[in-house]
């Protein structure tokens, strides 16, 4: 079972590695630079060298980039997109020097667009950030998203669209991130078993499990369908400890990386990867459990 963390490459990208093995992770995940600035100079090979001997090291694998905050490749403005498609570049050519398994991006925002505009220039914007570059064993993953507003990856169809229109743009091999905060938010009630069901088959259906590479582990401080992206501390939120303990165990589910992105202060990183740990550890739960505990109102 893979089970890990987003970690910061303050001081380091080794010190990324070396804190979610302290951790107890044997995942991880980082920003390849500072998320929300549009520059970002390139790593050194030295700090590379040494974050890649942490994770052989501490087996830390595989090693997911999300991309910067910033970048919109599906905005309706050229002046964004230009922005957005230098910077995914770097993105793309820091992960490979990197050596990640995996970069995640959010599909944008389409506003003032159509949604069919939004996922062309989304796919546009991948094409032309990837040209000349050799990926190697890089897989971009799409991350579905609570499909707010103009918000593109709120639906399963959407996403089933671009991977499907990718060959035809662009050589990036496209899988997709799941996040269980933007499941449930967008409509998907994987809170109860029923529910987790019908979202594994549209899944499956959709895109295809096996293209689904990572899943991005976060409770969700909206209820079912409010469109909230505010991620919640594991068993603190509408899906609850019994939700995560169904997820984790499903037989289609639990062969993917399982990362957190939950909430960090006050310690709640390791008791987060605990607790994640010791659900994965414990019997599987009835078919009637639905708890859904909310006691806690850390802000993400």
């Amino acid at each position: 079972m893979r089970i890990g963390l987003h970690t910061s490459i303050a001081g380091s990208l080794e010190r990324s590695a070396l804190k979610a093995a302290e951790l107890g992770a044997n995942t991880f995940q980082i920003f390849s630079s500072s998320p929300r600035q549009w520059k970002a100079s390139a790593p050194s090979l030295p700090a590379i060298r040494l974050l890649n001997q942490a994770r052989e090291k501490h087996d830390l694998y595989p090693l997911a980039i999300h991309d910067n905050y910033l970048i919109n490749l599906a905005s309706a403005h050229e002046k964004i997109r230009k922005l957005s498609i230098e910077a995914f570049r770097g993105e793309l050519e820091r992960a490979v020097a990197i050596g990640a398994e995996y970069l995640i991006a959010h599909p944008g925002n389409y506003k003032g667009h159509t949604v069919e505009q939004g996922i062309l220039h989304f796919l546009e914007g991948v094409g032309e950030a990837a040209r000349g570059i050799k990926l190697g064993s890089l897989m971009l993953l799409i991350e579905n998203t609570v499909g707010a507003g103009a918000q593109l990856g709120g639906r399963l169809e959407e996403l089933h669209v671009m991977r499907e229109f990718a060959p035809k743009m662009t050589d990036v091999p496209i899988g997709f991130c799941l996040d269980t905060c933007h499941l449930l938010a967008s409509g998907f009630d994987i809170a109860n078993a029923a529910g987790l069901r019908h979202l594994v088959a549209e899944a499956d259906r959709l895109l295809g499990l096996d293209n689904v590479r990572v899943i991005h582990a976060n409770d969700s401080k909206g209820a079912l369908g409010s469109h909230l992206d505010r991620h919640q501390n594991i068993g603190n939120g509408y899906i609850g400890l019994d939700g995560f303990r169904r997820i984790l165990h499903h037989p289609r589910l639990r062969s993917k990386a399982f990362i957190l992105e939950t909430p960090m202060d006050d310690g709640w990183d390791k008791k987060d990867l605990d607790t994640l740990r010791t659900l994965w550890k414990k019997s599987r739960p009835t078919s009637s459990g639905t708890q859904r505990a909310t006691t806690t109102t850390r802000s993400s």
